[in-house]
């Protein structure tokens, strides 16, 4: 094999290796997110850039009672998500009258709080509110209404897994909206 040869070869492999190099950057799963997909699909319409172990609440407004709901969620390292409490403002529809088995029931200033919850979900389905849901996301604080990111009324499935570049690029980071 000649020099011109084995210097085209060369050039081969460097480009097969580039090609490689993005399409790796492009399609192995990195980023740990809380995933907001359309309906059963794996279509991301937002992602939430969160690790293992960390907590997360969903908060909005009762639909009949017209009083805010929180409910706490911690991720688990099997890429479940475990709800782990529950703070309310009025008994009723849709709402707990008392604390399951090993959970804890406490009043506190006209809200009432179910702990030490461990309710465990592969994903939790959600329609975002059109009119007065308001569902939003609180993470470290800072609250992330989904209708900023997501379009009210859609129907969306929230689970916990790693995102590739690729599918980052489809969806919307909702830290990044704010």
């Amino acid at each position: 094999m000649n020099s011109k040869t084995r210097g085209r070869l060369k050039q081969v492999y460097i480009f097969i290796l580039i090609k490689l190099s993005v399409l790796a950057v492009l399609f192995v799963p990195y980023q740990s997110a809380l995933v907001f997909q359309f309906e059963k699909t794996d279509k991301v319409l937002a992602f939430l850039p969160i690790e293992k172990d960390e907590s997360f609440s969903m908060e909005y407004t009762h639909s009949i009672h017209l009083s805010k709901v929180v409910e706490m969620y911690k991720l688990q390292d099997n890429g479940k998500i475990k709800q782990i409490g529950l703070m309310y403002e009025d008994f009723g529809i849709g709402m707990p009258e008392n604390a399951g088995k090993g959970e804890t029931f406490t009043k506190k200033d006209g809200k009432y709080y179910i702990g030490n919850m461990n309710r465990v979900f592969p994903y939790i389905d959600l329609r975002i509110g059109k009119v007065r849901a308001n569902h939003t996301v609180l993470y470290q604080n800072t609250p992330y209404p989904l209708k900023d990111s997501i379009e009210p009324g859609t129907w969306v499935r929230i689970t916990w897994k790693q995102l590739n570049m690729w599918q980052q690029l489809k969806g919307v980071n909702i830290i990044g909206r704010k």
